[in-house]
């Protein structure tokens, strides 16, 4: 009974680290985390009410869900001279002078790139 209670109060310790749902922090390179940032930027893109096209800036917080595929990102997004149906948006100049506009965005994503797919858990953006 003596060698029970130690392996029990060590479960009860260590199962909820292991299977704690917290984010921990990554690189902002990480190869899937770079594809769901471009899927988070493309789909806000198709949904908000704007003629013209946000790109990436900055990408302020980069975050993996812990032995999961879900990534957690807090991104600035600047607004671009080109509509949202031009193709390169990399190259595209921001806007300028009173037009600029400027977002803070978070971003939850779900990845399943072996499927090639990306699912939005939640998405938030306030203006600068």
């Amino acid at each position: 009974m003596l060698l029970k209670a130690p392996l029990i109060l060590g479960l009860i310790v260590l199962v909820p680290h292991v299977c704690s749902s917290a984010f921990m922090d990554i690189g902002s390179r990480t190869n899937y985390f770079v594809l769901c940032v471009e899927f988070a930027v493309f789909h806000f893109n198709q949904v908000y009410p704007d003629e013209y096209a946000y790109k990436l800036l900055w990408v302020r917080r980069s975050q993996r869900k812990q032995f999961t595929l879900i990534y957690l990102m807090e991104l600035e997004l600047g607004q671009t001279i080109c509509t949202k149906e031009d193709e390169d948006l990399e190259n595209c100049p921001l806007q300028e002078g009173p037009e600029e506009k400027k977002l803070d965005c978070t971003f939850i994503v779900d990845a399943r790139p072996w499927l090639s797919q990306f699912f939005l858990l939640n998405s938030t953006c306030v203006q600068k």
